[in-house]
Parts: C-alpha cells; structure tokens; sequence
C-alpha cells in the first residue's frame, strides 16, 4: 500500500546572502551613479551611500536569524522552494500576515528597509502577467515572470522599482506629452526585444540594488500603448544613468555627528534616465498592453500601502520608545503623570490603529482569480494606508510632547569633547539621578534625528507621498467599500422593500459580508506562525 503512495517532493532551499555578501555583490555591477554632482566610482564603497547600503545588509542579515525564519522566510509551493519574504509570492493570508511582521522588525532597526519593495512589485506583476495569458489565450508572459521570479529566489536578489515617471505636464496623457522622455516607453521593438527610453523620477534605493523592474505608474489608453511597459533591467544596463541622492543624512560626520540613527540607516532616492537601453523579450512582461496596465498599477499599490502600514509600524515603535526613555531620563514616569500618558497612550493608539488596518486586510484577503496568489483586502489597505499618511505629523508632534525642548537646543557633539564644557554641561544638564548624562542626550539626539532633522523630514513627506497621495487613497477607499450594502439596510429598515439594483449607482457597490472569521485563507494554511518572542521585540543578532 505504502507504495502506491507518492512521495512529496522534498523542498530544497536557497542559498542565501549574509549583509556582507550582500555588499561584496554589488562589486559585479558597474552602475553609472552621481551623487552631489559627482560620479560614484564604487556604489558599495561611497560614504554618501553607505546608510542604504547597510539597511539593506541588515534585511539580508536578518533573513538568516534562526528565531526570525517564521517569518524571515516562506516556501514557494510551485517549486517547492523555501525563499527569502521579501521575493515571495503569496499564497495565503497568512504570508500576507508574516510579511507584516517581517516588514514591522525590520523597520524597527532601520527605519525603511527598502527592500520590501520587491515584495510588492513581483506580487503585482504575477497577477497581471497571468491575467494578460488569460485574455490571449497565451502563456507566454506568465513563463517569463515565473523564470525571473526564480531568478530573483535562487540568487537572492533585492530590486529597485522604477514606477514613477517623471511626468512633464500633468494635465497631458504620456503620448500628449511634449517631450516623451516624461514617460519611460518603447523606443522600437525587434526580433530579439525591445529598446526603452524615458526617465523615472522616484527610485527608492537605486544604486544599490542589483536589477531594477520598470512599471507603468498609471492607467494607460490606447495611444499611450507604447507607455505600457513592465520589464527587468541590471542597473548597470548600458545607457541607464541614475541620479541619486544620498541616503541618510548628508553632510554629517558618520563616526561623531549627531545623527545617531540616519548616520548608521538611510536610504537613498534617484532619479533613473534610460536612454536605448536594450531589453531581451525574456526580461519584458508587458509590452503594449494598454488595457492591463490598471491592473499592475492597482495591485502594486494595493501590495505596497499594505506594507507601508508595517513599515511605518515599525518607526512608530522606534518614537515608542524612544519617548518613553526621554520620560525616563527627565526624572519623569508617565504612568504617575497623565500630561505624558495622554501623548503616550496616543502615539501607541495611531501606531496599533493603522497597524490593525493592516492585519485586517490580511485577514480578509482575497485569493486572485487569475494567478491564485493572496491580495490584501484593498480597503483595509488603503485606510491604514491614509491614517499612517496624514498622522505621521501628530506621530512627531506627540514624541516632541513628551521629550521637550531639549531635543533641538542641546549643545552639538563636539561640546561632548570639549575639555572647558564637557564636564560643566553633564553635571547641569543631568536629570535623573539614575540616567547619567551621556544616556540622555543620546536619547534626545536620537529623537530630534528622527523627528526633528532633514531625515524626520524626510520621514514625513515619503509616509504622506510613498504608495500614491492620500487622493488616491481616498478614491480606493470610495471604490472598494460597499455603501451599496449599507444604503440597502437602511432602505431595508425604512421598510421600503427595495432590492439591491447594479444599475442604481450608490448601490451599485454592493457586498454581502465577509466569508468568515479567518478570511479567506485555503484550508490548512496558518493564520501566522508565531515566533518564540514577542512580535514586537527585535533583538539584535550577537
């Protein structure tokens, strides 16, 4: 009997990157990168750089923590492949939960860690490639993604997402654009690819990724089929040009200044030109396909503000903490003094809230049609997307609240050294008797670096900005939530016996209800595999 029994094929593992690695790597690739209107002749080397480099280390790093593996990595059933999180495809709503925690741990360490990106754009680009087969009748495009895909798993790649275009006028469609280079396109197509050209505004972590994936960044009409374009490209490709900025905070001193955290993490932006870069046909996923490019465009966003949630989780336990200590150090406990409490129990409030918005879309999530892979629910997403966005500011202001003014009018760090103050300064300006000096201003520069500098400014704008405005948000938020339902109760309650009408508009968005209390996991599949400690504690790898 035994015999007729199949085996299960055994799952095989990759092999993956430690951080150092991970920056040995970057020496096979020959990028063209300016940065402060210099050429950089080595991306791993360059100073100005170095803070995004060692965020993304430290994902690679992680990946490889026993206690973190739960979460760290996940198994590609269709190969039987045991990957890192951050290139994996989901399969369940639990993989949408891991991925949130994953995502939460690693920003907790380094404030965005950058590669999570990745994440969301295979994500979206396995829904549109098998949706476009479906539609020709064709296989084609769902081979090329699964081939890449298991390019990308097996040598543990991270991938920069060039999506936004830079635009020109905005009131113009791409083809009515005066200068087409507004919009990366096809330049010409042959027999063995295509040529592109155009430029991207807005590539997170540039220079030092190992490939780049390009993606339309909004919905295309049929004149601007030449717009609708998704392919992979090294980032060294001949005839791309990246302009970056650096990452972190520029113009500190990395060993002394007094930007404790952006000086160690950081992450850098550019701006991508592609002039005739060449694509082999096995590299590009969409070519012209005008009428899908909404898809990749919604299930990319709906992925990444689903992960922004995490991500912006995380640096709300960094402000959690980091204010509960400066209360410590002022001598002060907010659990005896409720003007502390208050802002504290807020900040913990706004960080759990959208963090919720997050599990809830998890948990609720729908298996895709076309591909069978897992979609965060898009409202949830997109609310815990829109709190995080417009309360990154009551974020900051309510970590000012409790740590006080001396976070931006403590004397520079070079005073720390200075033989005719130093001593003077940590006798006064000590607080708690049990907090020496020293502690206390690491803390408020801690804080005033995340909040209160070029790096909490930065902060700011890309939680409001990353993932689409908050209008896009809202606009989601309106087409996906079922007031259709809700008008019908009322009516129903009124006792005017009406009936739900596709044709009526407000209730022509119409839900039901949920499927159950676990969403709409497939049978068998965790929820989310616990970790042995606290989701919410990180702990550094000895």
């Amino acid at each position: 009997m035994s015999d007729l029994i199949a085996e299960a094929p055994a799952v095989s593992k990759v092999e993956l990157m430690t951080g150092d690695a991970y920056r040995e790597s970057l020496r096979g690739y020959r990028p063209r990168v300016f940065v402060d209107g210099r050429e950089v002749a080595s991306v791993v080397d360059e100073p100005a750089l170095r803070p995004g480099v060692n965020a993304l280390a430290f994902t690679y790093d992680s990946a490889l923590r026993a206690d973190l593996e739960p979460i760290a990595l996940a198994t590609q059933t269709r190969r039987n492949r045991i990957v890192n999180r951050m290139t994996h495809v989901n399969e369940s709503a639990g993989d949408l939960l891991n991925k949130l925690e994953m995502v939460r741990l690693l920003c907790q360490e380094t404030g965005c860690a950058q590669r999570y990106l990745a994440h969301d754009a295979l994500n979206g680009l396995a829904q549109v490639t098998a949706r476009i087969d479906d539609a020709k009748g064709t296989r084609e495009h769902g081979e090329r993604f699964d081939a890449y895909l298991a390019h990308v798993q097996d040598n543990d790649l991270t991938l920069g997402i060039a999506m936004t275009d830079a635009k020109g006028d905005r009131s113009r469609k791409p083809h009515q654009q005066a200068n087409r280079d507004a919009y990366v396109h096809i330049v010409e197509r042959n027999a063995k690819g295509i040529v592109i050209g155009g430029t991207k505004a807005i590539v997170t972590g540039a220079p030092y990724m190992h490939e780049l994936l390009v993606m339309p960044s909004r919905n295309m009409g049929p004149e601007d089929a030449d717009f609708a374009l998704c392919c992979a490209v090294r980032v060294d490709a001949p005839g791309i040009t990246i302009v970056s900025r650096p990452a972190g905070r520029p113009g500190e001193d990395l060993e002394h200044g007094d930007a404790p955290f952006s000086r160690k993490y950081g992450q850098a932006t550019a701006v991508v030109i592609f002039d005739r870069v060449f694509v082999p046909w096995e590299r590009v996923f969409v070519a012209g396909d005008w009428e899908h490019s909404h898809v990749l465009t919604y299930s990319y966003a709906t992925h990444h503000r689903h992960t922004c949630i995490a991500a912006r989780a995380g640096f709300g336990d960094l402000l959690i903490g980091a204010g509960a200590l400066m209360c410590e150090a002022n001598g002060l406990d907010p659990g005896r003094k409720s003007s502390l409490r208050e802002p504290m129990v807020e900040l913990i409030t706004i960080t759990e809230s959208f963090f919720a918005c997050g599990v809830a879309a998890s948990v609720y999530a729908e298996r895709d049609p076309h591909s069978d892979s897992f979609m965060p629910d898009p409202v949830f997403a997109n609310i815990g997307k829109l709190l995080l966005a417009t309360k990154i500011y009551d974020m900051h202001r309510l970590a000012h609240e409790v740590s006080g003014g001396l976070i931006v009018t403590l004397p520079g760090p070079d005073e720390d050294h200075n033989p005719a103050t130093a001593a003077t300064l940590a006798e006064v300006l000590q607080a708690a008797p049990d907090a020496p000096y020293d502690k206390r201003i690491q803390t408020a520069r801690l804080i005033e670096d995340l909040t209160a500098s070029y790096q909490g400014g930065w902060y700011s704008v890309i939680s409001l900005h990353g993932g689409g405005s908050p209008a896009a948000m809202k606009q989601e938020i309106w087409r996906n939530y079922p007031v259709g339902s809700k008008v019908e109760l009322v009516e129903r309650l009124l006792d005017r016996g009406l009936v739900h009408d596709d044709k009526r508009a407000i209730t022509r968005n119409h839900q039901p209800g949920k499927c159950c209390d676990a969403g709409c996991t497939a049978p068998g599949q965790p929820m989310m595999v616990a970790l042995p400690a606290s989701r919410r504690t990180s702990k550094r790898p000895d």
